[in-house]
């Protein structure tokens, strides 16, 4: 505690008009702290990471839309954190279970994610909690869109997320309810262009999202007519690691890699690393998985992408190791790279421990929020990895998707692979060359990345 008396010299000596009269108050106040009358250090408060955290995740959402579908037992719920720069963005995700809760932690996730990705607006997510593979799906999202059109024509943007396809069902399903692009809430509510404008920009997104992958370079079969919304997030998973050692020392070229989840994420991320030259030594999937402790090849990795189903993996039947099998020893198995992209809270402290022990070195997260914590953000297991390992945090390593759709708002773009690339690299680039700034060592990289966030949005 400052005593009284500091501050009845500061008002008697610093606050007056008398510039004379500041030689005398620092004589006075050098006096008193040789005498001990003030206190050799006066503490300034500086919020921590945790400080500006724990305020963050506190502050209540601005926009809670609650619905229950009038013909199934679905229930519905888009949380808008803020709308910061007059809109948010968010997107619609469909699992059994699925909660308020949950909803609100994606929500206040993306608001942070905005703050790598851009544009510079607030966080939303919609979540649905039905079965996906319930055959009344389709018209339970019919009926979902109908019901937050307003939302998305005036301030809210919308794309697709766990269970729910952007181009097969977003962008259908909400042209249909009358809305141009599901992301126009955020061209109305945060750029406002000229109708002109706007009809060019969402023209261009509308196309760039689904535009069908011509380079060979980040296609694995052209042929197969993948698009940049397959693609984009697990590239971004693999450049935030390329990134990594380009700018903190060393390569990727040769470094072994594990990869949790053989979705659009981890499929993709798994088909860059090994082009990179990472070596893919395991690959666990929900329902089994791979390993090569010599890593596998490029072209078998590729084949791997190129026979998955769906969001499984597929391999012969000598290759597939059960589930419990592999759950028992992946998280052993010697690696330096672990790109976690399957569901969200499910690695536990004693899987990441025996990663650890066996020689990780950093962490690329596909999955918002991969570790089995109840918080929203930096839990016990999420701090314990990060003061470890270099753990770079998901709203860096899985905003490509986020920063697409930014790249074709902000202002008139070609319609090239290399470009739309190539910026989601930089955006992760130059994200990583900041925690660099902050914090060069190799550890607390999520802290100093919050930190950094959470700056711009308190």
């Amino acid at each position: 505690m400052i005593p009284l008396q500091y501050f009845y010299i500061c008002e008697r000596y610093f606050f007056t008009p008398y510039a004379s009269k500041l030689q005398e108050a620092l004589f006075l106040l050098n006096k008193r702290f040789l005498e001990g009358f003030i206190p050799k250090k006066i503490s300034v408060f500086n919020p921590t990471m945790k400080d500006l955290l724990n305020k963050y995740e506190k502050k209540a959402p601005e926009i809670v839309f609650h619905w229950t579908d009038p013909e199934t037992e679905a229930e519905g719920w888009t949380v808008i954190n803020s709308l910061r720069g007059g809109a948010a963005g968010g997107g619609t995700r469909m699992r059994e279970g699925l909660d308020r809760n949950e909803v609100l932690s994606l929500a206040k996730t993306m608001e942070v994610k905005f703050t790598v990705s851009g544009p510079a607006i607030g966080g939303a997510k919609s979540g649905i909690n039905f079965n996906p593979h319930d055959p009344r799906k389709r018209g339970v999202l019919e009926r979902w869109y109908a019901a937050v059109s307003p939302l998305l024509k005036s301030y809210y943007g919308t794309g697709g997320d766990l269970n729910v396809d952007e181009i097969n069902e977003v962008i259908p399903i909400t042209e249909d309810v009358g809305v141009w692009h599901p992301q126009e809430g955020v061209f109305n509510g945060h750029f406002k262009p000229t109708e002109a404008d706007k009809i060019n920009r969402i023209g261009q997104l509308r196309l760039g999202v689904i535009k069908v992958i011509e380079n060979t370079n980040y296609s694995p079969d052209v042929a197969k007519k993948y698009t940049i919304a397959d693609m984009i997030t697990g590239f971004g998973v693999a450049e935030a690691i390329k990134h990594y050692y380009d700018i903190y020392g060393g390569t990727v070229i040769g470094k072994r890699a594990v990869v949790q989840g053989f979705g659009n994420v981890g499929s993709a991320a798994a088909f860059y690393l090994a082009q990179m030259g990472a070596k893919i030594v395991g690959i666990i999937d929900r329902v089994g998985g791979v390993i090569n402790e010599d890593g596998f090849s490029f072209e078998e990795i590729k084949d791997f992408f190129l026979h998955k189903k769906g969001n499984t993996l597929i391999a012969d039947a000598d290759k597939m190791i059960p589930f419990e099998e592999i759950n028992n020893r992946i998280w052993s198995l010697p690696t330096e790279i672990f790109a976690p992209c399957a569901a969200s809270r499910l690695i536990t402290q004693e899987q990441i421990s025996a990663m650890i022990d066996t020689g990780l070195e950093v962490i690329s997260c596909g999955a918002n929020v991969p570790f089995a914590d109840s918080e929203i953000f930096f839990g016990p297991i999420m701090e314990y990895t990060d003061e470890r390992v270099s753990l770079i945090p998901d709203f860096i390593s899985n905003c490509g998707m986020a920063r697409v759709f930014a790249y074709f708002m902000e202002r008139r773009v070609a319609m090239d692979d290399e470009m739309i690339f190539n910026d989601t690299s930089d955006t992760i680039g130059k994200a990583i060359l900041n925690i660099f700034k902050e914090n060069d060592s190799k550890k607390d990289l999520s802290k100093t990345a919050f930190e950094i966030a959470l700056k711009q949005l308190i």
